[in-house]
């Protein structure tokens, strides 16, 4: 007789009805079922309201975070239609809600251009839902479909006459699929409320958090649509021109619109959407941006013999040259949007990239030849990286040093750790001084746990061009010791530790040293942070010792007074130590308070929003002294002093 176990028949064919694939695989459909997956399903409904608002039917949006993590997105558009839907003989509300591909947006007379293609989002809202409520304000009526995990417990039904028109959608996230979290993050939601603000001039996106005893409200309205955004994002940065240059125009139904504007920074920061989805992996239109501009800025440099000269007979200008320093906003509207992969974060159509390139090639030259004087201090920047970039190559083919890629050496005063070969498994420790680094030294576990002291004056990335820091005796070491490379050449895959940790004095010169690795981190190597590799140290400010019972160290001054209070009548007896640096502890109390992952402190570093993050660093520090002084100021009372 067959093993029953080991039969395959039609019998063991599941047919998945309804929603019942988005709750059984919902990664597939929202990415993840963690804080991502759970923020993803705002970002569904409020897409719906903003494809009305592309399509010149809503206005107004709001987005509400209620209490016991229920949300609430409203909109002003045509509401959700209800009538029956003439083939599936049902509402076509509840077919929006309960069908994965079922929409207006595949209806090219109502939504030219959207951001929600595939028509399953407000479905899996609805699947990953405990409850759901759709309202519904159309054509003087009120109608309202209740729902439970995705299942309809009413039938659509008018309960009352109204003046408003819109959608109001308001659910509470499923706790058995979310099971990390269910409460949304405020700053989270605001950095996309904000950018789809700045991205559709004129739509006014309020956004309110109703759990707080008195509700925070924040609007987000930008008239000056992406110019407004670009201008955002170099604030208090030293521009050229005053103004961003703003260029636009459409092809073949493709709505291409470009806000750039160059500051005094060497990188560059170039934001591109396609139907307001952030391509952070760029694509098509984001390469026929940097071709358009390329090739403007190397035929007017052709212009100019004099500065052209200085780049000599053999060199020219290239992209990363021209776009030192460039701040860009690069939007565009495609009718039939091409995603690679599911995450849609790189666009496809190979089109897109000769429109945007001869619409910049033909607009950003007019605009250079009515502006000679603007092109000129733009050249001039370009050139200057140019001659940077030839000469740092030139060094480095003088030099006798490895690239930092390969195997180039690592510094004498890395005390390695021996599973070096297994980065996963592998912590460095960068620790602030010889003395620090020493006791380090004693107390780590050398299996999995590497020292990198540091010593002399750390360099301030934010006030130098890349070759310096190539060049930097101070920095150096890092990079050979991390051997990802920095900068452009940076590939987070060579990296041979998976925790890097910061260890520095609880002092103001710590906090210095650790504001500048944080800095360059950023700039030079942003994956580090985005991938959760950089942590902060966290040593004790204070032992307390009472006579030969095993010390307490504490933290703060309110864990010091706990622990003092827990001694009772005995606290006065107690012997307090505040440590004024790392190097007064010695091996085994810097292992036993520091370092051992069974019981250590650690802070992971971590930036929800790379524009702020992007402000902070530039504010603190950069050159110009005055917003340094206006965050100061307006920071003061959020500011830890240590006297």
């Amino acid at each position: 007789m067959a093993d029953s176990a080991n039969e395959y028949s039609a019998s063991n064919i599941h047919v998945l009805h309804g929603l019942e694939a988005v709750r059984m695989r919902p990664g597939m459909y929202i990415g993840s079922t963690g804080p991502n997956g759970l923020h993803h399903l705002v970002y569904e409904v409020v897409d719906n309201s903003i494809d009305e608002a592309m399509a010149g039917y809503c206005t107004n949006i709001t987005v509400a975070l209620e209490r016991d993590d229920i949300c609430r997105v409203e909109d002003d558009g045509r509401g959700i239609p209800v009538d029956i839907h003439p083939e599936e003989k049902v509402s076509a509300l509840q077919l929006v809600l309960t069908q994965l591909h079922a929409g207006g947006k595949f209806d090219k007379s109502n939504y030219k251009v959207s951001g929600g293609l595939h028509g399953v989002g407000v479905s899996c809202v609805n699947a990953l839902s405990i409850w759901l409520t759709a309202d519904v304000y159309r054509e003087g009526k009120h109608y309202r479909q209740e729902y439970k995990v995705g299942v309809p417990k009413t039938k659509v039904e008018e309960v009352g006459t109204t003046d408003r028109h819109g959608t109001t959608i308001r659910w509470k996230s499923d706790g058995s699929i979310f099971k990390e979290t269910t409460t949304y993050d405020y700053n989270t939601l605001a950095i996309r409320l904000r950018e789809l603000a700045f991205l559709n001039p004129g739509i006014k996106i309020t956004f309110r958090d109703e759990r707080l005893e008195n509700p925070k409200e924040t609007v987000y309205q930008f008239e000056g649509g992406i110019k407004h955004y670009v201008s955002f994002l170099n604030e208090d940065k030293p521009v050229v021109p005053a103004e961003p240059i703003y260029i636009n125009g459409e092809t073949e139904g493709v709505q291409i619109e470009v806000a750039m504007q160059y500051n005094d920074s060497y990188g560059e920061n170039i934001c591109s959407y396609v139907n307001d989805i952030n391509t952070r992996e760029g694509g098509t239109h984001l390469d026929g941006f940097k071709t358009g501009i390329t090739v403007v800025l190397k035929k007017f440099l052709e212009q100019r013999e004099k500065l052209a000269k200085r780049l000599g007979d053999k060199e020219t200008l290239t992209g990363e040259d021209v776009r030192s320093g460039l701040t860009a906003v690069l939007s565009v509207k495609v009718p039939e949007p091409q995603f690679e992969g599911q995450t849609k974060t790189k666009l496809g159509n190979t089109e897109v990239r000769t429109y945007v390139d001869q619409l910049i090639k033909e607009k950003f030259t007019i605009w250079g030849e009515q502006n000679p004087k603007v092109i000129d201090t733009i050249l001039e920047k370009a050139v200057g990286e140019a001659a940077a970039r030839i000469a740092a190559r030139k060094a480095k083919e003088n030099s006798r040093r490895k690239t930092f890629g390969d195997s180039w050496g690592l510094p004498s005063k890395l005390a390695d750790c021996s599973l070096k070969h297994n980065p996963e498994l592998c912590e460095v420790y960068i620790v602030e001084g010889d003395s620090a680094g020493g006791s380090a030294k004693k107390g780590r576990d050398p299996k999995t746990q590497a020292i990198l002291p540091l010593w002399g004056k750390m360099l301030n990335v934010e006030k130098v061009r890349a070759d310096k820091v190539a060049n930097n005796d101070k920095l150096n070491p890092v990079i050979a010791t991390l051997g990802a490379g920095f900068g452009k050449d940076f590939d987070i895959k060579k990296l041979r530790y998976h925790k890097i940790i910061i260890m520095a004095d609880a002092d103001v010169d710590g906090s210095h040293i650790r504001t500048l690795l944080l800095t360059f981190f950023f700039r030079y190597m942003p994956e580090l942070i985005e991938n959760g590799y950089v942590y902060l140290a966290m040593p004790p400010l204070f032992k307390v010792q009472f006579g030969k019972k095993t010390p307490v160290y504490v933290y703060t001054e309110e864990e010091r007074e706990k622990a003092l209070q827990a001694l009772g009548e005995n606290r006065d007896k107690a012997k307090v130590q505040r440590y004024k640096g790392l190097g007064e502890m010695d091996g085994d109390q810097l292992w036993e308070t520091t370092m051992n992952p069974a019981n250590r402190k650690m802070r992971q570093v971590k930036i929800d929003d790379a524009i702020l993050a992007d402000k902070i660093f530039s504010v603190c520090m950069g050159e110009e002294v005055e917003p340094r002084r206006q965050f100061i100021e307006a920071n003061s009372s959020y500011a830890n002093l240590d006297f």
